[in-house]
């Protein structure tokens, strides 16, 4: 439902809770798997509010973020990488709230493409370094969700491949997946009405509350 009616917040929200159930590679990739058929189910009805331009930019950077990501998912420890993540993300969250402004360019835009893509190959959640992105920068709802979900179609489905071929997979995972479909299906109807009613001042106070409650609980979660 978050998913829907902002362009993030599965990521963000699912994966903290998958790592509670599952070990670090099944969480991940389940997320991937669901994340993905989000993408492709909600690409066609807000194609419309994509920004090509930044878009593209995204996907140049994420080819040099994706193999770092991977490369530190199988040589850190995972407690580590997450607490390191959690409080960067609080960091950021914080900056934005005190109204700390980014001037978006060009190269600005490769960098946050690589950073996300390195998030997605690492622990499965590209969403933080484009949302904390776009807030800084002022952009528009709709700009951001239907910006945000077009390149999640691509890192997502990259992401999921480099998963598998590097990090193996198993059958409880396509299984565990394919078992909470019925439910994303369900958020994601309820999303589409939810996002026609959410202003943009609700939308950024939504933001900040789903970044922080990604970051602290990353950190909590390692203790």
């Amino acid at each position: 439902m978050l998913q829907t009616s902002t362009g993030f917040g599965f990521s963000i929200v699912a994966t903290p809770f998958l790592l509670v159930i599952f070990e670090p590679r099944e969480a991940i990739q389940m997320n991937l798997i669901l994340s993905l058929v989000i993408s492709i189910a909600l690409i066609v009805k807000i194609k419309k509010d994509i920004d090509i331009g930044i878009l593209k930019r995204f996907i140049v950077g994420s080819f040099v973020g994706l193999p770092i990501g991977i490369s530190t998912f199988l040589m850190m420890n995972m407690t580590f990488l997450k607490l390191g993540v959690g409080a960067l993300i609080m960091v950021l969250t914080l900056l934005l709230m005190l109204k700390f402004r980014i001037r978006q360019s060009r190269q600005r835009d490769m960098v946050i493409g690589g950073v996300s893509g390195a998030f997605t190959t690492g622990i499965g959640i590209p969403g933080p370094p484009i949302l904390l992105y776009f807030s800084g920068t002022d952009t528009s709802k709709e700009k951001l969700r239907g910006t945000t979900l077009a390149f999640y179609l691509w890192i997502y489905a990259v992401s999921l491949i480099i998963q598998v071929m590097f990090a193996g997979t198993s059958k409880e995972i396509w299984q565990s997946s394919a078992a909470a479909l019925p439910v994303v299906l369900i958020g994601l109807l309820l999303g589409q009405v939810l996002f026609r009613w959410i202003s943009q001042e609700l939308f950024r106070k939504l933001t900040y509350v789903l970044l922080f409650f990604s970051g602290i609980y990353l950190c909590i979660q390692q203790f």
